[in-house]
């Protein structure tokens, strides 16, 4: 048998923002709390939506102070500020971070506690606050998961929060909110996508339900993220990564991730690398790790991708998987960790460190070859150099 956990309102496609006010009428809701960050809100987004809710009659809120790669102290000034009205459910507009925060924010607000407390191994099934998701970025898939992600920074822990509660209960997936994203924001993101429904699709927990999504994610991303990071304007191929990342993203929240963002959570955490980023810096390396764990399904993914021919055999197809990998990092200026200008001494100190918190994520347990805790060492050395 297979659970599977999707968002219950969606409106996706362009001007589906403008949707937002009959969706929350839809759902019985009249009192949002909007979850936003300093540029939404200098950007005018910030205002378009508080215009919307205003014209139809709903009484909002708004905290702009998300940060990204959200903190627990981010996650506490954004519970206080919703405390001080009466509101009924919590939109997270922006990119993941902010989404992210709304999350954890709609379940403390019910139920109490500390993200530390929620971290897994716990599950939080019981729902908080509906949660309203509204991505202008196409790559977390933040929007169609049950998962949240915040770090404590008094130890650079990035803690991994699941459960059903983090699903949001309405998605307004609208492309056009992404027309303005600068190319390296789209190119991270779209990358993050692409990892997500590839880890999906090799994921020991994989259903044929997540496999068709992850295969269309691949797909999708795949040919248009090139197009919307050499031709902003592309409303087709910001289109396609958009619905792309949210496919992925709902690939991924059932059949979960795998050995990259097991370790890429704490590069974020201990050098604030955004997320996407650290994924696409993985990536390729990761991948041509785990292939012997399983060899057909990457070469199904690479006769997907367009990346060979349909009748390429297995092994030829997972080594010119890996080459497409390294070639579009190098095409879209993915920088790694060394170039980046991480601090090498550093960075070897933290590695055992950052494998025992890898291990803990839980992700590499769904990888398709599972490492020790001295092979995650190694493969951080052989990503950074």
């Amino acid at each position: 048998m297979t659970a599977l956990y999707l968002p219950s309102l969606v409106r996706i496609g362009g001007g589906a923002l403008n949707e937002l006010p009959a969706a929350l009428k839809q759902a019985g809701l009249s009192a949002p709390f909007i979850i936003t960050d300093a540029f939404m809100a200098q950007s005018g987004l910030l205002d378009r939506v508080n215009g919307l809710l205003a014209e139809a009659g709903f009484r909002s809120g708004a905290f702009p102070n998300a940060v990204p790669d959200p903190t627990v102290g981010s996650v506490e000034a954004a519970l206080a500020a919703l405390k001080q009205g009466d509101y009924d459910c919590v939109i997270g507009l922006g990119g993941g971070s902010p989404i992210d925060t709304a999350k954890m924010v709609a379940v403390l607000a019910r139920h109490g506690g500390t993200p530390s407390r929620l971290k897994v191994p716990h599950v939080q099934d019981e729902v908080g606050l509906p949660i309203i998701a509204i991505p202008t970025t196409a790559g977390t898939g933040s929007e169609a998961t049950r998962v949240t992600v915040i770090t404590d920074e008094k130890t650079d822990e990035k803690m991994l929060c699941a459960g059903y509660a983090y699903l949001p209960h309405i998605a307004i997936v609208d492309y056009e909110l992404t027309l303005t994203m600068p190319r390296r924001l789209t190119a991270d993101t779209g990358l993050d996508a692409l990892t997500h429904a590839l880890e999906a699709y090799v994921s020991r927990l994989a259903s044929p339900f997540t496999d068709a999504l992850a295969l269309a994610a691949m797909k999708r991303i795949w040919h248009a993220l090139p197009v919307a990071c050499a031709e902003p304007s592309s409303r087709e191929a910001r289109a396609q990564v958009m619905q792309g990342a949210f496919e992925a993203g709902m690939a991924f929240s059932n059949a979960s991730v795998a050995l990259v963002h097991g370790m890429s959570r704490p590069i974020g955490a201990h050098f604030h690398v955004a997320h996407g980023l650290s994924n696409a810096m993985l990536l390729p390396e990761i991948t041509a790790w785990s292939i012997t764990g399983a060899e057909a399904r990457y070469a199904t993914c690479a006769r997907v991708m367009g990346i060979v021919p349909d009748n390429t055999d297995d092994a030829s197809a997972c080594k010119a998987l890996v080459a497409a990998l390294r070639e579009r990092n190098r095409a879209l200026d993915v920088p790694t960790p060394r170039s980046y200008g991480l601090e090498e001494s550093r960075w070897n100190d933290l590695l055992p460190l950052m494998a025992e918190q890898a291990l803990a994520s839980g992700s590499p347990a769904n990888n398709p070859r599972v490492p020790a805790h001295a092979e995650i060492v190694a493969l951080y050395q052989k990503v950074w150099a």
